[in-house]
């Protein structure tokens, strides 16, 4: 009783059929299920009884058979109590949910585990993708954990290294195109089309999603079975924000939750479609041709997903904001020494978002807040290293190693 349907004409394709777009209006699929049925299975399974991770909730996902799960125990990352972080931002209340705890890195794992497994189900040998950086790293590791063939294509300009080693080591076929990244996805879009060896793994692939929306199950589980008041989500192509709200709007549809939060989407000043959409009240987004930002996971300036994301926005009543290079810089540099949790530029931008709506009054200082951080900071390590104060040369002896480190004026001060 589950099948594919189109978000717009509401018309459904078999649960195994390969299809990325609605064959009468082109719009993009999404999974749906009975949810009698769902409720029944879920009744007579052990699932709460199983480790958290995405596979904890298997009996949630669209997948045949057990076995040909392809998994590197992806999932049950830490909600990280920050109350130094929201102590200086006034907040009682606050919360990172650290995707940068998965294996590859990041939060595209829990896409990947059940999109790779959906690949192997269908029996394809080959999947594809485009990819600003970890969107690459994570198809090429479960690529080669599947044991079949991984192309991806990256845009010209900058990617951060750390990605791009990732998926290079896991030998994945690498093709930088001449152009951003909205031109890299029409490719592989028609490669899929053509060739219906290749599977194409995006997250315009309904299954992704369907892997992505445990964040949502997780948070509410290690909140004692409750929602947040705010979930706020770095903004790219906009794929994870929409499928943290199927997540949740399942489980409150099951009775796991009462209440459903307020999803806040954050995307850079310089690639931010969808924000723009929000705040004009407008229904559709004007692509931005060539976006820019140093958060390079999030400069995208045609997201595949604007509809499903400006949905889970003004169904949820959240909002969206823009942040600029230089916060989402200082808030990198603030999560990381205050709370210990070093990440990503573009994961940054959800704490940066968080002050900025913090200080406008968007956020309530009694808000129970949960910002997710898409990604490790070592996947773009040159960035830190460009912001940070620069190792001090010191000679091998100790009264240098006071000296700088400014022990002896201590000293002095506390002999007076």
């Amino acid at each position: 009783m589950t099948h594919q349907e189109c978000i717009n004409c509401k018309t459904t394709y078999g649960i195994d059929e390969i299809v990325y777009f609605c064959k009468k209006c082109g719009d993009i699929l999404e999974i749906k299920f009975d949810f009698k049925e769902l409720a029944q299975t879920l009744k007579e399974s052990d699932w709460k009884k199983k480790p958290l991770s995405v596979w904890r909730y298997r009996d949630f996902m669209p997948i045949h058979e057990a076995t040909k799960v392809v998994t590197l125990s992806e999932g049950g990352t830490g909600l990280h109590r920050s109350e130094r972080l929201g102590a200086e931002l006034g907040l009682k209340n606050l919360y990172v949910k650290n995707e940068g705890e998965n294996p590859t890195g990041s939060f595209k794992d829990r896409g990947m585990t059940v999109g790779v497994t959906k690949a192997v189900e269908l029996g394809a040998r080959h999947v594809i993708c485009a990819s600003t950086g970890n969107t690459s790293a994570s198809l090429a590791a479960y690529a080669a954990r599947a044991g079949i063939k991984c192309t991806v294509l990256i845009p010209s300009g900058k990617i951060a290294y750390g990605k791009l080693s990732q998926a290079m080591i896991h030998g994945a076929k690498v093709l930088q195109v001449k152009g951003n990244f909205d031109q890299a996805l029409e490719f592989v879009l028609k490669l899929a089309e053509k060739h219906k060896d290749i599977y194409l793994l995006n997250s315009i692939n309904p299954f992704r999603i369907e892997g992505q929306k445990s964040l949502g199950y997780e948070i509410c589980e290690q909140l004692n079975n409750e929602a947040p008041d705010r979930i706020i989500v770095p903004v790219g192509n906009a794929g994870n924000i929409s499928a943290i709200w199927k997540g949740l709007t399942e489980f409150h549809k099951l009775g796991y939750i009462k209440t459903l939060p307020k999803m806040t989407g954050i995307q850079a000043a310089g690639s931010a479609p969808i924000v723009q959409a929000i705040k004009t009240n407008s229904d559709k987004i004007i692509p931005v041709e060539n976006p820019e930002t140093v958060a390079t996971a999030i400069r995208i300036g045609a997201p595949v997903s604007w509809k499903k994301a400006i949905n889970a926005i003004h169904e949820s009543h959240g909002t969206a904001e823009t942040v600029t290079d230089e916060e989402i810089l200082d808030a990198q540099k603030i999560l990381a020494r205050i709370e210990g949790i070093f990440v990503e530029p573009a994961s940054a931008s959800s704490i940066a978002g968080l002050k900025k709506l913090v200080k406008s009054g968007v956020i309530g200082k009694d808000e129970r807040v949960v910002c997710v951080t898409t990604g490790h900071g070592l996947k773009d390590p040159d960035t830190a290293v460009k912001m940070s104060e620069k190792p001090l040369e010191v000679d091998a002896d100790i009264s240098a190693i006071e000296n700088a480190l400014g022990l002896k004026e201590r000293v002095a001060i506390l002999a007076r």
